[in-house]
């Protein structure tokens, strides 16, 4: 199957394989492996956000000052990019070059699936 340099999440989940090359039936595809304590960190760092977002919708249901509540979102913000930089860490420590030092066909995807985050997640 040919590989197109812009796809849409959907096409990406309906792949045979995703880009390191794990099978997947419709049920999401996994990791080809993830550091125990980036996982354990990030969990962590997830639960604190949970938490923000819950004090966020009682500021805005309290009708609390704007400009507090955009300070608090920006917080959310920071902690979420925190949370992805991790995650590609860990995707091209694992993923990524496992599927590089693989066929062909799956590096070939991996160059297009890094392609499409490093776009999507630059803005």
């Amino acid at each position: 199957m040919p590989t197109k340099t812009t796809r849409e999440p959907a096409e990406l989940t309906q792949a045979a394989s995703c880009g390191c090359g794990t099978d997947h039936d419709g049920d999401g595809r996994k990791a080809a492996g993830v550091d125990a304590e980036a996982k354990t960190r990030n969990l962590k760092r997830l639960r604190r956000i949970e938490g923000q977002v819950r004090g966020l919708q009682k500021m805005v249901e309290e009708d609390r000052y704007c400009a507090d509540i955009m300070t608090q979102i920006s917080s959310v913000h920071e902690a979420l990019r925190a949370v992805g930089r991790e995650l590609m860490r860990n995707h091209l420590k694992h993923c990524a070059s496992s599927a590089l030092r693989g066929t062909s066909e799956e590096a070939e995807s991996m160059y297009d699936e890094l392609v499409d985050l490093m776009y999507k997640h630059s803005r």
